[in-house]
C-alpha cells in the first residue's frame, strides 16, 4: 500500500529531525545580522533557521518601514481616511497619538505627500502610491545585507560623487555626500573592494535605502 502512494519516493522513517545537519548558530547570527544592520536576538536567529525566506522578506519590509508591530492590525491593513486618529505604544510609558490630515495630489514620479499630527505637532511625509505610474525612472533599493550594495542612508540631495566604476577603494574612503535639511553627510567606504557601478551623480534626489552604488562581487 504504502509503495503505491510513494511510487519510489524514500519514506522516512523516523524523526525528520535527525537527519538534519547540526543548526550552526553562529553562523546564522551572523547572516540574521547582516540582513537587519544590527546584531540579531536569540528570537530572530532561531526565526531565520526555520523560515529563512520569509524572514528575508521581514528583514526587507523592516528596512523599508521600519518596525511597524506597534500599528493596530486593521491599520497596518487597510490604512486609516482623513480625520482618522489612531494610538500606538512604541515602548512602555512612550505613546504616540497619530491624526492623518490629508493626502496630497500626485507627483510625476509617482508619490504623494501625507499630512498628519504626531501627538498634536504637524508632520508630513512622501511616500510611494503603488496605484499610480511614474513618468521618471526610479531607483531600485539596495537589498539588505548584501555586501555588494550601496544604499542611502537618508532622503537627501547628492552634492558630490569621489568615485566612478573601475575604482578600488579601502575601507574609510570618501564615496560621495548627500545634503538633507541643508546639513551635508559624507558617505565613507565600509569596506575594501572595486566599484561596479554609480546610480547617482550630484544633484539626483534619493530616498532612503535607494541604491547609490554596487561594488564588483
Amino acid at each position: 500500500m504504502i509503495e503505491r502512494v510513494v511510487k519510489g519516493v524514500d519514506v522516512l522513517t523516523g524523526r525528520p529531525g535527525e537527519s538534519l545537519p547540526p543548526a550552526d548558530f553562529e553562523a546564522a547570527a551572523t547572516k540574521c545580522g547582516d540582513l537587519l544592520g544590527r546584531e540579531a536576538d536569540a528570537k530572530e536567529v532561531v526565526s531565520w533557521l526555520l523560515y529563512p525566506r520569509v524572514f528575508e522578506d521581514f528583514a526587507k519590509h523592516q528596512a523599508s518601514f521600519g518596525n511597524v508591530s506597534a500599528l493596530p492590525t486593521p491599520a497596518f491593513l487597510e490604512g486609516i481616511k482623513p480625520g482618522e486618529e489612531l494610538s500606538c505604544d512604541i515602548e512602555p510609558g512612550k505613546r504616540l497619538l497619530i491624526r492623518l490630515l490629508s493626502v496630497g495630489e500626485s507627483h510625476s514620479d509617482g508619490t504623494r505627500t501625507v499630512f498628519f499630527e504626531l501627538n498634536g505637532q504637524p508632520r508630513s511625509v512622501t511616500v510611494v502610491d503603488k496605484g499610480l505610474e511614474s513618468s521618471t525612472a526610479r531607483r531600485p533599493k539596495a537589498t539588505p545585507g548584501e555586501p555588494t550594495e550601496l544604499g542611502a542612508p537618508m532622503p537627501g540631495l547628492v552634492v558630490t560623487v569621489a568615485v566612478k566604476a573601475g575604482d578600488k577603494v579601502e575601507e574609510g574612503q570618501k564615496l560621495l555626500s548627500l545634503e538633507a535639511m541643508k546639513m551635508e553627510t559624507t558617505i565613507l567606504a565600509e569596506r575594501d573592494g572595486k566599484v561596479a557601478e554609480v546610480l547617482v551623480s550630484p544633484g539626483t534626489p534619493v530616498e532612503a535605502g535607494e541604491l547609490l552604488l554596487r561594488y564588483e562581487a
